[in-house]
């Protein structure tokens, strides 16, 4: 795993109906929803690891600490693009923001780290024989 500081990704969608704060129950108004946007930034993130990582790993988000600062009616689209700026082994951060067409609706700080997927699901299930 030789992840390098500068590495990007990115993740677009389009705004619907079905990705509004409305349809996450995360507000009252058709725009594109917070949880959907902090959602994409991840998957920007996921991206920008997916070429870097061993086979037989994944990453699981650990933080993420993020405004949403302008709203995104339906039918614009959205792009986030996640770039690392921080690694400590195991551990990677990202600077990651959003866009839609008319500018940056919001931004902040990301945190992953890169797990084995086996031994990460074998701990999990564990939690549910507890």
């Amino acid at each position: 795993m030789q992840i390098e500081i500068g590495a990007m990704g990115r993740a677009e969608t389009a705004v619907t109906d079905a990705n509004t704060a409305i349809a996450a129950g995360s507000g009252t108004l058709p725009v594109f929803g917070t949880p959907f946007m902090a959602a994409l930034m991840e998957r920007a993130a996921v991206n920008a690891l997916a070429p870097y990582l061993d086979a037989g790993d994944g990453s699981v988000g650990t933080r993420l600490d993020i405004t949403h600062d302008a709203a995104t009616p339906v039918g614009m689209s959205v792009r986030a693009e996640a770039e690392v700026t921080g690694l400590d082994r195991r551990r990677v951060v990202f600077a990651v923001r959003a866009f839609d067409e008319a500018g940056q609706i919001g931004g902040g700080v990301h945190e992953r780290f890169v797990v084995g997927a086996e031994k990460f699901l074998a701990k999990a299930r564990s939690r549910k024989e507890a």
